[in-house]
């Protein structure tokens, strides 16, 4: 029988949109491949699985399986595109862990890890990596706004601590404008990040385990039309993407080194994109993506075309590698 293939997309946060557009991306490009291919729907109302012909059925959730035609369908591999809760924070590889079922990202812990902004970047500095100067805050916290701006400077950055595709960041350029930058940051968490605004050339680095190998593909340096790579230059055309960047090969030797560095000691599986920002010629970790996007505007699949890998080759090699964990799960 064929591999069975799940392809979780939707979850808890503003990202399921985008979440949805990835999750069809990777279904549109296996749905015709030697898998049995399923989309699984997941949000805080409905937990589905729909196949090629839109049929929707009922999932088990005590053990992800669900009743097609009389006959009881389990998955063999989830692959993961659900950005934010609940799988790109741990939540779905710790459920999927105790069932026993292969999906293609990071562990439960090393997702939570990567997950949590200041978590991250607090393993990085541990590390050595160089970060950019941060404050942090949860909900409930007094705080001076003159503290931070001794603490991070000016401009800096506010941003909800566990969210991703730019939502809950604000740029703050005047001390009067931290305090309502911090409280939109808290409508997305309950936890926010003030970083010291870096000075530089902004890159993106997609990692993967790949014919056993940790590699680094093409890099992308990004140059936004607006104040910042926001969610409206990430999704909207609102910036340049070079691909591979245009940079000192003594820059990409670094960032290469750092990167793998990054996967191996964070215990990163799958494919990974981190974004730097190189400041006096130094590369300074921004955050970690455990479940990079996969849509058309997406960096990941410019990388993988600008190194010659197709998107079927990719995915396939994605799933080989998910379903080697049977060995450990």
């Amino acid at each position: 029988m064929n591999t069975v293939v799940g392809i979780a997309w939707g979850g808890f946060t503003s990202e399921h949109d985008i979440s949805k557009k990835s999750g069809n991306t990777v279904f549109n490009t296996l749905v015709n491949s030697s898998y049995e291919v399923y989309k699984i729907h997941i949000s805080k109302t409905d937990w589905s699985v729909s196949d090629a012909s839109n049929n929707t059925f009922e999932i088990n959730k005590a053990n992800f399986s669900f009743t097609k035609e009389g006959r009881l369908i389990t998955f063999d591999v989830i692959i993961n595109m659900i950005h934010g809760a609940p799988g790109e924070n741990g939540q779905l590889a710790g459920m999927l862990e105790l069932l026993k079922i292969p999906q293609t990202s990071c562990s439960s812990y090393t997702s939570a890890l990567t997950y949590n902004k200041r978590d991250c970047l607090a393993v990085a500095r541990a590390l050595n990596i160089p970060t950019a100067r941060f404050y942090t805050l949860d909900k409930g916290d007094r705080y001076e706004t003159k503290t931070i701006e001794k603490a991070v400077g000016l401009p800096c950055f506010v941003k909800a601590n566990r969210a991703g595709s730019s939502f809950g960041v604000y740029k703050v350029y005047k001390i009067e404008d931290l305090e309502p930058a911090i409280n939109k940051a808290f409508e997305e968490d309950n936890q926010v990040l003030i970083e010291a605004a870096l000075n530089g050339r902004e890159v993106s680095v997609g990692v993967l385990k790949w014919k056993e190998e940790i590699k680094v593909l093409p890099i992308t340096e990004i140059i936004s039309e607006n104040d910042f790579f926001d969610y409206d230059a990430k999704y909207n055309g609102k910036s340049k993407e070079i691909t591979p960047a245009k940079i000192p090969d003594s820059w990409t030797k670094a960032i290469v080194e750092l990167s793998k560095k990054i996967y191996l000691k964070m215990d990163l599986e799958g494919v990974t994109r981190s974004e730097f920002i190189f400041e006096d010629g130094i590369p300074h970790l921004l955050e970690v993506n455990t479940i990079p996007g996969m849509t058309l505007q997406s960096l990941i699949p410019q990388q993988l075309e600008a190194d010659g890998i197709s998107l079927i080759d990719f995915l396939e090699e994605l799933i080989k590698q998910a379903l080697k964990k049977n060995e450990y799960l």
